[in-house]
């Protein structure tokens, strides 16, 4: 008697950072020499997407939760935790968190918001950056060249204060409590203490004394505090795991308690290893009912205005990874997290395609991927927050509505 069991169902969610864009007169998505892609999206179903709503402009960390079935008026609490978790840093319920970037001070004023410092240089000035103030512990971590996170661990703390950034050139921000709270000025006042020495350590730091712009002062912005939330597996029954590169991403995997895939070569920026992303896509997808695999180079493009950038970069991702996902077998659905148009150099509200392909899912007579095209497909306006719902549908793990 032949065997009745079905094979298990398995799907590949790709979001590909900054995908969309507009026309000038071409898109790089429409310029993009893309066979692959192009010929899933004649085989599969198109349409467009608003990753958290339409005409909303959205960030990444808003978007990729409410791609992944988490809305970001009941769930996000600012971007700081967000990254501190990528970093692999611990963090409990209160503790607060900040981005944080190196930068250089001269005379009470930012100078050079990147300090034009490497990750070696960063991960040497990082050793003596962590310490305790009153009754919290603060941890720095640096991750990618200046960048990296704050953490605050400890009682009677308050995410509501002013960021140190200025986000430009000019004269440098104290921390200020933004409401009358006990608990936002002990916070206000732990952070410009700990600004203050380390200031100090790192002046004296032997990495600073021959730089022309010292790495001497540590800007924070986005701050937010850690709460838990119910896990993926809980909230929709099915085990997750995430492939990528950018801390944020891979805070958010584990903020949601998805599993994270440590990759050789995955670095977040255009010389990332597509393909080795993508084999351990599908690795993952042994263990795995769903696999989120994460591209950022094409956002990174978009915000430097690079049309050529972010046309070879997803000439890469059509050559490197889709080959090797299509090859698994799973469902696969490709989209991005937000518009990042090369004309306005930053996110706008414009949907991003979307494309669903499956051997077994019908067919809509759109036969490429790019904005203008999708827009006629079969799927029509997609909001991000069916996207889960569509995955579940796909694999048959989605439960019935009614009797």
């Amino acid at each position: 008697m032949a065997s009745t069991a079905k094979t298990a169902k398995k799907a590949i969610l790709l979001i590909i950072d900054g995908l969309g864009d507009l026309p000038t007169p071409r898109t790089p998505l429409q310029a993009a020499k893309k066979p692959n892609l192009d010929r899933l999206a004649k085989d599969g179903m198109t349409g467009m997407l608003a990753p958290v709503k339409r005409y909303i402009v959205p960030g990444s960390d808003t978007s990729h939760l409410q791609i992944l079935g988490y809305d970001p008026a009941i769930f996000y609490h600012g971007r700081g935790p967000l990254e501190a978790l990528g970093l692999g840093m611990d963090m409990e319920n209160g503790d607060v968190a900040f981005r944080a970037n190196f930068a250089t001070l001269k005379d009470g004023k930012v100078v050079d918001r990147a300090g034009r410092i490497d990750t070696k240089t960063a991960t040497a000035l990082s050793r003596n950056l962590s310490m305790r103030i009153e009754d919290v512990d603060v941890e720095f971590r640096n991750s990618v060249e200046h960048r990296g996170a704050l953490v605050l661990h400890g009682p009677g703390l308050s995410h509501n204060v002013s960021e140190t950034d200025p986000h430009s050139l000019g004269p440098f921000n104290e921390c200020q409590p933004l409401d009358g709270s006990v608990e936002a000025a002990k916070t206000a006042r732990i952070i410009n203490r700990f600004t203050e020495i380390t200031m100090g350590t790192l002046s004296a730091a032997p990495e600073n004394r021959k730089r022309a712009s010292p790495a001497n002062v540590i800007l924070l912005r986005g701050a937010g505090y850690y709460a838990e939330v119910p896990s993926f597996t809980e909230r929709f029954g099915i085990e997750a795991a995430c492939v990528a590169g950018g801390a944020l991403y891979k805070g958010i995997a584990r903020y949601l308690a998805m599993d994270v895939m440590l990759v050789p070569g995955a670095t977040g920026d255009k010389n990332t290893d597509l393909k080795a992303k993508a084999r351990a896509a599908v690795k993952a997808l042994e263990d795995y009912d769903m696999v989120l695999m994460h591209v950022k180079a094409c956002d990174s493009a978009g915000h430097d205005g690079d049309f050529e950038g972010k046309k070879k970069m997803l000439e890469r991702i059509d050559a490197e990874a889709m080959p090797l996902l299509e090859k698994s077998g799973a469902y696969l659905v490709v989209t991005g997290d937000h518009s990042t148009p090369c004309c306005r150099r930053g996110h706008s509200g414009h949907e991003v395609p979307l494309l669903v392909y499956g051997k077994d899912e019908r067919t809509d007579g759109v036969v490429k991927f790019d904005e203008i095209s999708c827009a006629e497909g079969g799927l029509g306006h997609v909001r991000g927050k069916d996207i889960i719902y569509l995955i579940l549908n796909l694999i048959e793990k989605a439960e019935k509505y009614g009797s």
